[in-house]
């Protein structure tokens, strides 16, 4: 499955990268605009090819290197839903989106994949993008489809449902299957933060985890624009306190000793999850460095694509650009 190649635009913490990857993918190029998300990528993978540039002036003319590639990939900011609202840059994410299909007219891959929010795949608000991205590729001779995959269905330990447009060239559209589910049982935020939250000596982390017995909800990584990190909207801050953790802010460091948990007397009693916690919700492994301050390292946390989502997908676009296309055919 080796031998594939990519471009990744809005790299971001790398997440989709990471899984691409793992995938039996190589990077030629990625791009994101944040100084202190190409300092992630740069300290974790030195041997990529990372470039600090806005999606909407690259040109890959100037960067050669970008062409005859495999596959395009694009993790893009989320575009508004009614938890994102007043949290994103109003317009900016519908432009990037249009900007990456453009972007399929110059390098030409042989694959296309673009993850979002879900209702990018089935919403009416997002028809407009679906007609335009489905004439665009049409006319360059791809075949594509928009499904929704749940981050917790690949292991990840959190419902964060994508919606996600993987366009392949014929001879071998025919061939592409979204991914199926990897594992039968959900993680839950209990088994995968337990030993995180004993590592300072906490006595009660254990019975903590047994509380936290569902998997988290979807990780909001908000804007540059806004102030301090938080876990997302009221939904998910009432959902996380079933579970015994403050949603209102990110922690600076896991429980101490001393720290006396007791939801019942309010937030101050109520656990608080680190942004390296959170990225191990996001399923990235613990040797993943994420660069900035607290709120910086959390909103490219927030913002990233599961790294197991990423794998599984790119294992799915992988299976059908090996696939022999006098076999696709037959099939």
């Amino acid at each position: 499955m080796g031998g594939l190649t990519f471009v990744d635009v809005c790299s971001g913490a790398g997440g989709l990268a990471l899984g691409l990857e793992r995938a039996g993918f190589e990077p030629r190029l990625l791009l994101d605009d944040d100084e202190v998300a190409v300092r992630t990528l740069k300290t974790n993978r030195p041997q990529w090819n990372v470039l600090c540039a806005d999606l909407l002036d690259f040109d890959p003319s100037e960067h050669p290197v970008s062409y005859d590639v495999d596959l395009l990939a694009a993790g893009l900011p989320r575009v508004k839903s009614n938890a994102t609202v007043g949290r994103t840059d109003s317009g900016m994410e519908e432009r990037l989106l249009e900007a990456t299909v453009y972007l399929v007219h110059a390098i030409k891959p042989r694959a296309v994949l673009i993850e979002n929010v879900p209702g990018l795949a089935d919403s009416d608000k997002h028809r407009q993008f679906r007609d335009f991205a489905r004439a665009e590729l049409a006319h360059l001779g791809y075949e594509f489809s928009w499904f929704v995959t749940n981050a917790v269905d690949f292991g990840v330990p959190q419902n964060r449902k994508q919606g996600v447009l993987v366009a392949v060239e014929q001879p071998r559209a025919d061939a592409f299957r979204p991914p199926a589910p990897t594992v039968l049982e959900p993680t839950t935020v209990g088994a995968a933060l337990g030993s995180s939250m004993a590592s300072r000596g906490w006595q009660e982390a254990a019975l903590w985890a047994a509380q936290a017995d569902q998997p988290a909800p979807t990780l909001v990584g908000g804007s540059k624009n806004r102030g301090g990190a938080d876990l997302g909207p009221t939904g998910a801050k009432r959902k996380w306190a079933t579970m015994g953790v403050n949603a209102h802010t990110v922690g600076d460091l896991v429980p101490g000793p001393d720290f006396i948990w007791d939801p019942k007397l309010g937030r101050d009693n109520m656990v608080k999850i680190t942004a390296e916690q959170a990225a191990l919700l996001q399923g990235f492994p613990e040797s993943w460095q994420i660069a900035g301050l607290k709120t910086a390292r959390y909103r490219q946390i927030g913002h990233a694509t599961p790294p197991p989502v990423g794998e599984a997908l790119g294992r799915a676009v992988a299976e059908a650009l090996n696939r022999d296309p006098a076999t696709s055919a037959a099939g």
